[in-house]
């Protein structure tokens, strides 16, 4: 008689839009006949709820993951708490016997990647980093030509991200504006592009050298109020949220601060918000590949534009998220060689969060036998890797001085292989 193997049990805690969403119903919707989701965690009971409605799942609810973990025993836990809590609770769930799926970024600071990595090490568990970037299709195609070694060997990067005014103003609403929350958008945002960048290259980071400043957000604005809910003076701002007119943050977020009193809509000039808003990077590899970054966040246009310089040509893309007028819905890849032969690559847009990343990443995770030619899983090493990346930029960028990612605390460990 053949038994029927018990699907994976998995838990998540963290019900802000990425858990209750991408990590909660999308995953359910498209796996629930390989997993089971057995436990929902928050401290806010009103989200909670939400999350547990929405989801659509008979799974029960818990205020601590101390309780979830000793009530229903999950072989894996999803991590989608605030950044700065992510290396306590995956710690936590590891020493319970669980492996863990941890929301991009990682941690938020060198030496927590390296109490994750210790964790992992000493308990033998699984960590997979939702780093859904490299699970896009064009990210794919992208790789798949830098290993046909058409443009020879890569020399330089030139790597331009632009958030608009829309996207780039929302985490200075949330809690992601203080650098203790977030380690800033060198790491938050940036973490995906660094790990972009690591894999891509196949390198690893070894020197940054970066600039920051906070022009446009924080103290260069008026604050007219605490949040734009009760701002009088919303009407003459060009960046009040109504939370209440938008059914799904309204859902999450709308009467959720009677509970823990976080506002969802808080002013994007609060005199104390501590991150930058425009960054530059330069980046050395230890293949001896220089890059330049950059990341601006109130800009006019959403989207990034990639350039690989190498001895025999170039690859470029623009990618076109959103702009001031009409693109076609595809993403073009440029493979110039240095006879001026010109390759277009045409690849029509993806539907699914992150340009189709996010379901292809789920696939990858709870599939684990899947063939991975281009090492698109991303473990604990890959997370750390682009932390330490942003952590260095930050650092740098507040003392002047270049910074060798060899110099933090913990890097011993992440080159342990």
């Amino acid at each position: 008689m053949t038994q029927t193997r018990a699907k994976p049990r998995v838990a998540l805690i963290g019900t802000g839009s990425r858990g209750t969403r991408t990590w909660g119903k999308e995953l359910l919707d498209g796996f629930s006949d390989q997993i089971e989701l057995v436990g929902i965690c928050d401290s806010n009971p009103i989200r909670r709820a939400f999350a547990a409605d929405f989801i659509g799942r008979d799974a029960p609810l818990f205020d601590d993951l101390t309780s979830m973990l000793a009530a229903v025993k999950p072989d894996t836990v999803i991590v989608c708490t605030r950044d700065c809590d992510h290396d306590r609770h995956a710690i936590e769930a590891m020493e319970a016997g669980a492996d863990v799926i941890i929301e991009k970024p990682m941690a938020t600071t060198a030496e927590k990647c390296a109490r994750i990595l210790e964790a992992q090490a000493r308990t033998g568990r699984r960590v997979d980093v939702g780093f859904n970037y490299r699970h896009a299709p064009t990210s794919t195609r992208i790789k798949q030509e830098l290993l046909s070694g058409k443009i020879g060997e890569v020399v330089s990067v030139d790597f331009h991200w632009y958030l608009d005014t829309v996207h780039g103003a929302d985490y200075f609403r949330r809690w992601h504006a203080n650098r203790e929350n977030s380690g800033s958008l060198f790491v938050h945002k940036a973490t995906h592009h660094f790990d972009l960048l690591n894999w891509y290259l196949d390198a690893e980071p070894q020197e940054v050298f970066a600039r920051a400043g906070q022009r446009h957000y924080g103290k260069n604005g008026v604050q007219r109020g605490e949040t734009c809910s009760t701002c009088t003076g919303k009407a003459e701002c060009g960046f009040a949220l109504d939370v209440a007119g938008d059914p799904w943050l309204n859902a999450l977020y709308g009467t959720a601060h009677t509970a823990d009193g976080y506002h969802r809509d808080r002013c994007v000039f609060r005199p104390e918000i501590d991150i930058p808003d425009t960054m530059t990077a330069d980046i050395l590899y230890d293949s001896g590949v220089q890059v330049a970054y950059s990341l601006n966040s109130f800009m006019p246009i959403e989207g990034y534009h990639l350039a690989f310089n190498g001895t025999k040509g170039r690859i470029e893309i623009r990618q076109y998220e959103g702009q001031p007028w009409q693109e076609p819905d595809v993403d073009t890849i440029l493979v110039i060689l240095n006879n001026r032969t010109v390759e277009k690559i045409e690849l029509p847009f993806t539907r699914g969060g992150h340009f189709g990343g996010d379901i292809r990443l789920q696939r990858m995770i709870v599939e684990r036998d899947l063939p991975d030619p281009y090492a698109q899983r991303a473990d604990a090493r890959a997370g750390a890797l682009s932390v330490f990346c942003g952590v260095a930029a930050l650092q740098s960028a507040d003392t002047g001085r270049s910074v060798k990612l060899a110099d933090l605390p913990g890097w011993d460990l992440v080159t342990q292989r």
